[in-house]
């Protein structure tokens, strides 16, 4: 039976800060650290095994998979990075506080750039202290000004489809350690999860989802570990 074990990063500097991260490159807090080992340990006690991982080219995910392989005593399996795994791209309020948000333009302004499906935020300006189109990792990619969860989805998807899910085929056992977008992305196309629906979906830091999928991997079982 083909495992996927998906696992949103442990805390960053800017969720503990509450600011909007997105293709920023925020590195882990220090409780962010201790969530990733401590999903590590949980992994190791429940038997967990894996040959292959997948994360996106952001620091704060590639930390995450990284301290789970040590606390696993894998450090040495092959990890692929690509940006197809990052978070949603936040636009225009990359770096901003949330709460000063609400008391900018409102509670139901930001929950729809934040939950609505289709609805991107405002497009990050070209001059923005946050822009990423000069970092060399995105050579050659055409990098968003901004993106809504569905936006998210049309790339995090194929990439599942092109690379995780013939690695899940041929028996492989999977990591995917993501944000908590790219994960939604993922677990509603598994999981068949409408338009609706997946906005109101949590994905906690730090706790990993697991997927028990048939040969063919239509989804047999999903559940979290520690619950």
């Amino acid at each position: 039976m083909p495992t996927l074990v998906l696992l949103r990063h442990g805390q960053s500097q800017w969720n503990l800060e509450n600011r909007f991260t997105g293709w920023w490159d925020v590195d882990l807090s220090p409780a962010g650290v201790e969530e990733a080992r401590a999903a590590g340990r949980l992994l190791a006690d429940e038997g967990f095994d894996f040959d292959v991982c997948f994360t996106s080219v952001l620091t704060r995910a590639i930390r995450t998979v990284h301290l789970v392989l040590y606390e696993i005593d894998r450090l040495w399996l092959p990890t692929a990075k690509d940006w197809h795994l990052n978070e949603r791209h936040y636009g225009g309020l990359t770096g901003l506080n949330k709460q000063e948000m609400i008391e900018k333009v409102g509670a139901e302004q930001v929950k729809i750039w934040r939950r609505s499906y289709d609805v991107p935020p405002p497009p990050l300006p070209d001059d923005s202290p946050y822009q990423v189109r000069s970092d060399r990792r995105y050579g050659g990619v055409e990098v968003p000004r901004t993106e809504s969860l569905k936006d998210t989805v049309a790339r995090a998807v194929p990439y599942y489809e092109a690379e995780i899910a013939p690695a899940l085929k041929i028996g492989k056992r999977v990591l995917v350690a993501a944000h908590g977008n790219s994960i939604r992305a993922i677990i509603k196309y598994l999981s068949k999860i409408s338009d609706e629906d997946i906005v109101a979906l949590e994905i906690p830091t730090g706790k990993p989802i697991v997927y028990e999928l048939r040969d063919d991997l239509s989804v047999e079982r999903r559940y979290s570990l520690g619950e």
